[in-house]
């Protein structure tokens, strides 16, 4: 190497390589100073742009090299570097023709320079250039390993998932602009290390922990719907994708625990979808299958939960041993807490259900806690530990899904999250008291109030506003059933509603301009009244007859019928119940005991 030319090569400052290039927003090689000039003319050229061009013309292997060198390591860029500065001629850089090539300026107020040596920059300049390359390159490779592990880590979690087919008993998925229903399924199979001491191992598992999530449409609110596992109900049919790929149906079911819609007789979650749909007319979009583990491992990723009790406890069937007051659980022993039940109110399920509801609600609000959601370890312990822990169906079978599940759920605010059991009573057939049924008074209330999205706690002002809007559609003048036009379609109510409506109206309400008009395009899940403005009269007095609330009356337009006269459209949904029965949904929800996930109550 030319020492007088270009310096010795243990005074070459690695920070004096690298150069942003503006127009790419890239850090790039450059190349070491020329050579000692040549008197031979030649074509005209400046030195700057003799520079530029030795830059551009290595950016392609420059910037790789670079990005080799960040991907290697943190600091093994400036190393690197050195390594391709020595191996890169310089590119000869010629005067113009009749010129002399200028000696170097000499920045004012430097000091002169040794003779025979080009002069290095400050050193302060040089520390601060090197500080720049040090960090750019260690960025460099964070952000490359970042992308690299977070890819790898994103696909490890989607490994961690299991998931079953719904068997066509779900929606086929949650959507966005809708209200969601979660089905949560706690089930009592003793898989896991450590679970087999809690007896009962060989057991294929129950639904022994039911609960319906509803979510309401705008996200104001949501109603976590507790099933017993002791309620009689009839398990329907159930199509059940078989190990081999195959499918079997499983027999029905009448006058059965509901927790045997789950494992027992080959069930899977599929069919406990199929029976609380059967039991509450509700029909879920997704499901998620818990396990013992489940319940230790979630609540040690969040670093315990909080619970209070109203007196000592201590089960040995549980092995819940706590004392009275308040007690951050984790692990084993929030296990045991969300199974005693022998403890607690008058000791049976219904008792459990309420203690359960209890550690649901704080969990969610250590969930939602800046506690958690800003502590990266206990954000990723939380995402290995509920795809470890957590089935769930195939529509739910990824962490991208997961997410956009997890986003809807997280514009909650928890005091506006209800729990409630569904109403029962004691099963009347029997003399010792074990299983209960459906309260005929209570129940078909609140599972309407959730079909129809109707929140149990306190509303936000829009929606009262957007609740005596549709309360106005119903108010005003009548026309005479005479003079109201409309055509029936079945929608989804059972075959021939719509002739038996039509019959029923022309018949018993003197509705006789009236039309049954076949199958509706595509089925609804609520009955619905559209009609134009100029019939709104009509609409409210066929509303009337029928039982039809506001929510069921939507403003639109007319369709011609037969005779080529404007006609109002009826479509009976699935709630439709038979001709002459009521179709009101209610506008507020049943009075009915109930919680909510922002407050900690003790258990009894």
């Amino acid at each position: 190497m030319d020492a007088q030319g270009r310096g010795r090569a243990d005074d070459i400052d690695p920070a004096d390589q690298w150069v942003l290039n503006p127009n790419t927003g890239e850090y790039e090689l450059r190349l070491a100073p020329s050579a000692p000039q040549s008197s031979v003319p030649g074509p005209r050229r400046s030195a700057s742009r003799a520079g530029a061009a030795s830059r551009a013309g290595g950016a392609g292997g420059t910037t790789a090299g670079s990005a080799t060198a960040a991907g290697a390591g943190g600091g093994a860029g400036a190393g690197g570097a050195v390594r391709n500065r020595t191996a890169a001629p310089a590119r000869e850089t010629r005067p113009a023709p009749g010129r002399d090539v200028p000696s170097q300026r000499r920045r004012r107020g430097a000091p002169e320079e040794p003779p025979g040596r080009r002069g290095r920059r400050p050193v302060k300049k040089n520390k601060a250039k090197r500080a720049l390359l040090w960090t750019g390159g260690i960025m460099a490779f964070v952000v490359v390993a970042a992308a690299a592990g977070a890819y790898l880590y994103i696909e490890h979690l989607n490994d961690n998932i299991q998931s079953v087919s719904d068997d066509g008993a779900s929606t086929g998925g949650f959507s966005k602009d809708k209200a969601i229903n979660i089905l949560l399924i706690g089930t009592d199979k003793r898989t896991g290390a450590g679970n087999e001491k809690y007896g009962d191992s060989g057991s294929a598992g129950h639904a022994d922990t039911t609960i319906l999530l509803h979510v309401s449409k705008d996200r104001s609110n949501a109603t976590a719907l507790s099933i017993p596992r002791d309620l009689i109900v009839d398990i329907p049919d159930c199509p059940t994708e078989q190990e081999d790929g195959s499918s079997k149906v499983i027999p029905g079911e009448t006058g059965v625990r509901f927790n045997t819609s789950l494992g027992q007789e080959g069930r899977t979650p599929s069919c406990t979808v199929r029976t609380v749909t059967e039991l509450t007319g509700i029909q879920a979009d997704n499901f998620m299958v818990a396990d013992f583990n489940a319940v230790k491992t979630l609540t040690s990723a969040v670093g315990g939960v909080e619970v209070c009790l109203a007196k000592d406890i201590n089960d040995p069937d549980s092995k819940l041993n706590l004392t009275k007051g308040e007690h951050v659980i984790e692990g084993e022993q929030a296990l045991a807490f969300v199974r005693t039940r022998h403890s607690v109110g008058f000791g049976g399920d219904l008792s459990r259900i309420g203690l359960q509801q209890q550690f649901l609600s704080a969990l969610m609000r250590k969930l939602k806690s800046n506690d958690t959601l800003t502590s990266p370890s206990k954000m990723i312990k939380l995402a290995e530990a509920g795809t470890k822990a957590l089935t769930v169906d195939s529509a739910l079978d990824s962490i991208d899904k997961l997410k956009d599940l997890g986003l809807e759920l997280g514009k909650l605010d928890t005091k506006n999250l209800t729990f409630v059991t569904t109403p029962v009573i004691d099963n009347p057939a029997e003399k010792v008291k074990t299983t209960v049924v459906l309260s005929e008074s209570q129940a078909p209330d609140v599972f309407q109030a959730i079909q129809n999205d109707v929140s149990f706690t306190a509303v936000k002002e829009q929606k009262k506003k957007e609740a005596a809007a549709v309360a106005a559609r119903l108010k005003g003048s009548k026309a005479d059933p005479a003079d109201v036009r409309v055509q029936v379609y079945n929608g989804g109510a059972p075959a021939g509603s719509a002739q038996e409506t039509l019959t029923w109206l022309q018949t018993e309400e003197g509705v006789e301009k009236s039309e049954n008009a076949g199958n509706a395009p595509e089925p609804l899940s609520k009955t619905t009244l559209e009609y134009a403005p100029d019939q709104a009269d009509q609409a409210r007095s066929l509303a009337a007859i029928m039982g039809l609330s506001g929510s069921a009356l939507k403003p639109g337009k007319s369709v011609t019928n037969s005779q080529g006269l404007p006609t109002m459209t009826l479509t009976l949904g699935k709630d439709f119940k038979g001709a002459g029965v009521s179709l009101t949904a209610p506008s507020k929800a049943p009075d009915v005991e109930k919680s909510t996930a922002d407050k900690v109550e003790c258990a009894k």
